[in-house]
């Protein structure tokens, strides 16, 4: 691909001597530098890739894109390129480079601290039943058109929620090329805030709620709040929940038609009869235009707020409103929210997977949990918290923990570079009860919560939800709590038997 191409793509001035230099490849990461590819400075929260100049060059690379500001190396076997931030300018020539897929699809945003996996499978769930070929990136993974795509990053410590621009825009280009319509996008604040999503525009994007989470990346809610609200600058309809309130910060971003929903009168949208039990929920969804009955095979308070917003995206999409009620009442579960592990028909006790890891969350996955638990049953809760990330979260997570839960095992989860025994007594700092035990190694936490579960127990795996790993020092390893948790449980049926034949025999 020509370099003027690129470079006019993204408003980099371009010395016209230069406009037809072929470019091979484009690249962040100066070890994978090529033979003639473009190379892309950028300033990570680690390190800087303006140090990465010369290897790069080495490495093959012909063409470098650097921060304007930056020191300028004197080389004459290289171009040398500037941009005001690199970071946007790589999300919009990794776009070119694909051949502009941001042009080709409809964008369809969810942010929000909590419940963007949620609404954006729901909202997915209705597009498809009414015939649209839909995209899907998020937390959980990627799919096209109905056929799951791998997410192999470069980075295998990264966070795929948003990918990264070299892995986002190639998987646009296969929507594309399959056909999709409309695509849907968890969009986290860290995207926004790191220019990956630069080149895209959004036909709807959908404000969940807001609370504290990344506070090691953003510092405070204000600086998290105003990041979150740059996707309303780019989308042409807004869904607002006005419950939260950080609703009007982001309303006044909105550069489109606003619609609101809510609890209480004033929103375009609310609801009433809320009804919750462990087949799902039940409400009745208000507006101008029509009073509609919706039932979700989702149980959990969050999902009458989750499923309210799926709805409203889709009928401001166009769908019908009879539509949207059939599509709701067909819905499976979403993997990693609330999810039942399956255990054998004898089993006397259920235990759920939940991706809670946030103070707010844990709180609404507890309140759900209780609402569901039997009288004379316990709720059992195994979560930590994770590594390198926002500290200030602990120790509300294990006051929130004991106070809603009748037992509490805390033990680790995704340590990463930190001491997870550091970490496990920060979380004990917000205790004030007795109804918890520590069990660093979370596949002996989570088989000792199996093998003393009792009657009527709701087991809760809070914090990994969909993830099938567990990062520790020592890097990135596979771990499957369903599979811990099923062979705990036929340790425990192999020791009932084997119990119930001494006792048979005495």
């Amino acid at each position: 691909m020509k370099l003027g191409f690129l470079c006019r793509a993204a408003g980099i001035d371009c010395p016209r001597n230069e406009y037809e230099r072929e470019i091979s490849a484009i690249c962040v990461d100066s070890r994978r530098a090529v033979s003639g590819c473009l190379y892309i400075c950028i300033r990570g929260l680690r390190t800087d890739g303006h140090r990465y100049i010369e290897e790069a060059i080495r490495n093959g690379a012909t063409a470098i894109l650097m921060q304007e500001g930056s020191e300028i190396p004197t080389r004459e076997d290289a171009i040398l390129l500037s941009a005001k931030d690199t970071r946007s300018a790589c999300a919009i020539l990794f776009d070119a480079w694909y051949g502009f897929p941001s042009q080709k699809l409809r964008f369809i945003g969810v942010t929000g601290t909590n419940g963007k996996t949620s609404v954006t499978h729901m909202l997915r769930h209705i597009l498809e039943c009414s015939f649209y070929r839909v995209g899907l990136i998020g937390t959980v993974g990627c799919t096209s058109a109905g056929k799951a795509i791998p997410m192999q990053s470069h980075n295998p410590l990264a966070n795929m929620t948003t990918p990264d621009p070299e892995d986002l825009y190639s998987l646009l280009a296969q929507m594309a090329e399959d056909g999709v319509e409309y695509v849907l996008m968890e969009v986290t604040s860290h995207a926004l805030a790191l220019g990956k999503l630069a080149p895209i525009r959004f036909c709807m994007a959908i404000f969940t709620n807001l609370t504290p989470e990344h506070l090691d990346f953003h510092g405070d809610m204000e600086h998290y709040a105003n990041t979150k609200a740059m996707l309303f600058e780019k989308s042409e309809c807004a869904v607002i929940n006005l419950d939260s309130p950080y609703a009007q910060r982001m309303m006044r971003h909105c550069a489109g038609r606003i619609r609101t929903c809510g609890r209480d009168g004033g929103a375009d949208y609310t609801y009433e009869s809320a009804q919750v039990d462990s087949q799902g929920v039940s409400y009745r969804l208000l507006s101008q235009n029509f009073n509609l009955q919706i039932r979700c095979p989702v149980s959990g308070n969050f999902t009458v707020v989750n499923s309210m917003q799926a709805a409203i995206g889709a009928i401001e999409l166009g769908i019908g409103a009879g539509a949207v009620k059939d599509a709701l009442a067909s819905l499976g579960g979403v993997k990693g929210r609330l999810e039942r592990v399956r255990l054998d028909f004898d089993a006397d006790f259920r235990v759920f997977i939940d991706y809670a890891h946030t103070p707010d969350a844990l709180e609404n996955l507890l309140r759900t949990a209780r609402e569901i638990c039997p009288v004379s049953g316990r709720i059992v809760l195994v979560f930590g918290c994770g590594g390198e990330r926002d500290q200030s979260k602990r120790a509300p997570m294990g006051r929130i923990a004991t106070d809603l839960a009748d037992w509490v095992i805390v033990t680790s989860d995704n340590s990463r570079g930190e001491d997870p025994d550091t970490i496990i007594e920060q979380i004990l700092l917000g205790i004030k009860k007795n109804n918890y035990t520590v069990i660093p190694d979370r596949s002996e936490a989570i088989r000792h919560a199996v093998m003393t579960a009792k009657s009527q127990d709701i087991i809760l795996l809070a914090g990994k939800g969909h993830e099938e790993y567990e990062i520790t020092g020592s890097g990135k390893k596979p771990f499957y709590e369903k599979e811990i948790v099923r062979k705990a449980f036929d340790a425990r049926q192999k020791r009932k038997k084997s119990t119930g034949e001494r006792e048979s025999g005495i």
